[in-house]
């Protein structure tokens, strides 16, 4: 596996270097538009409208349309982002697992250890321990993400997850209509599910329909049925990110960030004791 770019997971004044990796992969057969005359590729141009010429990559920039008005944002623009630039896997709090909902979860990454490997382990030990999932901010792909940072096997897994707004409130009316169940066909209905019961094991399915499109595929090319590579295939570049993080003396930044923590709880204590009093003050006033 190759990394995709290397950074850190900060929590108070802990810093954790870590490597991330993707987590899962794309087993589909790649299938690319041939021309069904003579075999050659299909490329889809990227064409400017106003010059009628092609386009490179480099000279392809972002925009957004407001409407009557459409704004340009280049590379350069992006790159002031502060998000952007960040290579941090900031921690905001530490939740309990069972409040994530599954649908939030987008991507999944494994981290890997940058350099010593004291912190990542301590970090995962303390996840195991309270049986909680750290809720994270990173910037990958120039966009700004939540994240859920919980551990799998001795690894800590990172998984991507959707912003609040980003899952839709449902409401289907016939749900609302009064339905009625009887205890029998309860009953069979449990049954059912019980006659299919079963411990889950991923290793025991297969995507059938990729099986026999390779089959088909090998098929094919055993009976010469192909065209030459080189008239209609082209390669693609591979991209990858490096960055990294610093690592703290790890007592001592446990022990100050612990206590910043109880500091800044402290004061947020005395101040909401503080409102209750004012009000009472008033209201002697008024008196």
């Amino acid at each position: 596996m190759r990394s995709i770019w290397k950074g850190a997971i900060t929590f108070g004044l802990v810093n954790v270097p870590v490597k991330v990796y993707s987590a899962t992969e794309d087993h589909d057969v790649a299938l690319h538009q041939v021309h069904d005359a003579d075999g050659g590729r299909i490329r889809y141009q990227r064409r400017c409208e106003r010059c009628g010429r092609v386009v490179d990559y480099a000279h392809i920039d972002k925009a957004w349309d407001s409407g009557d008005k459409t704004v340009v944002i280049t590379d350069e623009d992006l790159r002031t982002l502060p998000a952007e630039r960040s290579r941090e896997i900031e921690v905001v709090e530490f939740v309990p697992s069972d409040q994530l909902d599954p649908i939030m979860f987008e991507r999944s990454y494994f981290l890997e250890p940058s350099g010593s490997s004291k912190a990542y382990v301590l970090l995962r030990r303390a996840l195991e321990a309270t049986d909680r999932t750290a809720i994270v901010r990173f910037a990958l792909r120039q966009k700004t993400r939540l994240g859920a940072l919980r551990v799998r096997g001795d690894v800590l897994l990172l998984q991507s997850l959707l912003w609040g707004d980003e899952v839709r409130a449902v409401d289907f009316p016939i749900l609302e209509e009064s339905v009625r169940i009887s205890a029998q066909e309860l009953e069979l209905s449990a049954a059912l599910v019980d006659s299919f019961a079963a411990d889950f094991s991923p290793q025991d399915f297969r995507d059938d329909y990729q099986d026999q499109l390779r089959e088909l595929l090998e098929a094919k090319l055993a009976a010469g049925d192909a065209v030459d590579t080189e008239l209609t295939f082209g390669r693609e570049p591979g991209a990858g990110e490096e960055g990294g993080g610093e690592v703290l003396d790890l007592m001592d930044a446990l022990r100050r960030s612990v206590e910043r923590s109880r500091s800044t709880a402290g004061g947020a204590t005395a101040e909401k004791s503080d409102k209750p009093a004012g009000k009472n003050r008033k209201r002697a006033a008024g008196r």
